[in-house]
C-alpha cells in the first residue's frame, strides 16, 4: 500500500510539473479529435457521398448519348429456287434524348438538392457531438486527476493521524480504539487511491482512442476562475431556439420535406412522359438472291429527328402501391420532425438547469471549503489539546477532501453543461471551446 501511496503521488506531482511546461489543452484535444476520430471520418465520407444526390438529379434533366452497333452472321435458304447463302449483316447507331416533360425527373432533381442540405446537417451534426465528446473525455481526465490527487493527500494525512495516534497510545494518552480507527482510514484511504488511480488510467485510455494521442499532462481550470450564467439567462428562450434550430431538427425537417416530394415524384409515374429523339446510324447486309449468281448488298445511312410521347396505362398497381408507401414514409418522417422538436426542447431544458444548479453548487462547495478547512484545523487543535478524540480529525479530513473533489467535479459539470445548452440550441462552435480555453491555466 505504501508503495503504492509513493509511485501515485509521484504520479501527481510529475503531471503537475507537466501542466507548467507543454500540457496539452481543450483546443488542442479538440483539433486531434477532429484529425482522428473514426466516427466523424465516417460522417465526412458520408456528407461527400450525399453531395452526389444533386449531379445525380441533375442528369436526369440533362440529354444522353448512346452510341450502339451490331454484327450478325445469317445463313439463308432459298428452297423455291434451291439457293443457299451465308452473309454478314451489320450497323451502328448514334441517339441522342433530351427529356423535354417528365416531371418524376424535375422532382427528383429538387430532392437531391434538399438530400445535399440532409447530408450537411447532419455532418454538423456529427461534429458537434464530437466537440461534446472530446470535451466529456478531457473533463472526465481532469476529475480522474483531481480524484486521485485529494485521494493521495486523504491517504497521506490519514498516515500521518494514524503516526500520531500510535505515538499518543505509547504515552498513555489514546486508547487503542483510536489507533485502530485511524488505521482503518488510512487502509479505506488507501483503497480509494487505488480506484482513483485505476480511473484515471481508464478516462486517459478513452481520450488516446478519442484523440490518438496520450498527453503528458492537461490544463485544468484556474484557481478562482468564475463561470458564467447563460445568455440569455431565460429558459424558455434557450427551448425556444432548441426546438427552432437545434441541428437535429433541422436535419429532420429537410428529411420530411424529401419524404414530401417523394410522395410526388412516385404520383408523377401516372403522367405522359415526353421527349426529344435524333439518331443517326447506318445498317449494311448482304442477302440472298433469287439468281445463285447475284446477291444483293444494302447499305443505308438514316437519320431521325422526331418527339417521342409515353403515356403509362397500367403497371399492374406497382405505381399505387409505391405512392401508398411514400405517403406512409412521410407521416413517419413528419412524427421524426415532432420527436426532434421535444428531444431538442428537453436536452435544452435539462442543460440549462444543469447550468444554473451547478453554479449554485459551485458556490456552495466553495463555502463547504472554507468551513470544511476550518473546522479541520479546529478538530487538529482541539485534539492536541484533548477536547476532541482522534475520529473527530479523521472524520473532518475526510470531509474537507470530500468536498474539495465534488467542488471540482461540480465545475466541471457546469462547463458541460454549458456546451450541451448550446448544442441543443445548435450554436456550439469552436469559439465555445476557445472560450473555454481562456478559463484553464
Amino acid at each position: 500500500m505504501r508503495r503504492l501511496a509513493g509511485r501515485s503521488l509521484v504520479a501527481v506531482a510529475a503531471g503537475l510539473m507537466a501542466v507548467g511546461a507543454g500540457a496539452a489543452d481543450l483546443e488542442q484535444v479538440y483539433l486531434d479529435a477532429l484529425s482522428y476520430d473514426a466516427s466523424l471520418a465516417a460522417a465526412r465520407a458520408s456528407l461527400e457521398a450525399g453531395r452526389e444526390k444533386l449531379p445525380q438529379g441533375r442528369a436526369g434533366l440533362m440529354p444522353s448519348l448512346s452510341l450502339s452497333g451490331n454484327t450478325n452472321w445469317n445463313d439463308a435458304e432459298l428452297k423455291h429456287y434451291n439457293v443457299s447463302r451465308g452473309y454478314n449483316s451489320n450497323g451502328w447507331q448514334v441517339q441522342l434524348t433530351q427529356p423535354l416533360f417528365r416531371w418524376q425527373n424535375w422532382v427528383q432533381y429538387k430532392q437531391g438538392e434538399l438530400q445535399v442540405a440532409v447530408a450537411e446537417a447532419q455532418y454538423q451534426l456529427a461534429r458537434q457531438d464530437l466537440t461534446l465528446r472530446a470535451s466529456q473525455a478531457y473533463f472526465d481526465v481532469l476529475t480522474a486527476q483531481d480524484t486521485l490527487a485529494a485521494a493521495t493527500a486523504l491517504h497521506g494525512a490519514n498516515a500521518q493521524q494514524l503516526a500520531l495516534a500510535k505515538k499518543s497510545f505509547e504515552v498513555g494518552t489514546v486508547t487503542i480504539t483510536d489507533v485502530h480507527e485511524a488505521q482503518s482510514r488510512s487502509d479505506l484511504s488507501s483503497a480509494q487511491m487505488i480506484a482513483a488511480d485505476s480511473d484515471l488510467a481508464v478516462k486517459r485510455h478513452a481520450l488516446l482512442v478519442l484523440t490518438g494521442k496520450e498527453p503528458d499532462a492537461l490544463k485544468g481550470l484556474r484557481k478562482g476562475v468564475a463561470l458564467a450564467r447563460p445568455e440569455p439567462a431565460d429558459i424558455q428562450s434557450w427551448v425556444a431556439a432548441a426546438e427552432g434550430n437545434g441541428l437535429a431538427v433541422q436535419a429532420a425537417q429537410v428529411s420530411a420535406e424529401v419524404a414530401g416530394r417523394e410522395v410526388e415524384r412516385n404520383r408523377a409515374a401516372h403522367l405522359p412522359t415526353v421527349d426529344l429523339v435524333a439518331s443517326y446510324g447506318n445498317a449494311a447486309s448482304s442477302t440472298a438472291a433469287i439468281s445463285q449468281f447475284a446477291p444483293i448488298r444494302t447499305d443505308t445511312d438514316t437519320a431521325v429527328v422526331g418527339v417521342q410521347v409515353a403515356l403509362p396505362l397500367f403497371q399492374g398497381g406497382a405505381v399505387s402501391s409505391r405512392v401508398r408507401e411514400a405517403s406512409a414514409l412521410r407521416d413517419k418522417a413528419n412524427a421524426d420532425v415532432d420527436f426532434a422538436r421535444r428531444t431538442s426542447a428537453q436536452n435544452a431544458r435539462q442543460a440549462y438547469l444543469g447550468v444554473t444548479s451547478g453554479l449554485a453548487q459551485v458556490k456552495a462547495y466553495e463555502a463547504a471549503q472554507v468551513s470544511s478547512t476550518s473546522a479541520l484545523d479546529a478538530n487538529k487543535l482541539g485534539y492536541e489539546v484533548g477536547v476532541r478524540i482522534n475520529i473527530d480529525v479523521l472524520n473532518a479530513q475526510s470531509q474537507l477532501y470530500d468536498t474539495q473533489q465534488k467542488l471540482s467535479k461540480a465545475r466541471y459539470d457546469t462547463l458541460m453543461a454549458q456546451l450541451k445548452l448550446k448544442a441543443a440550441a445548435g450554436a456550439l462552435g469552436e469559439e465555445d471551446i476557445k472560450a473555454i480555453n481562456t478559463l484553464l491555466d
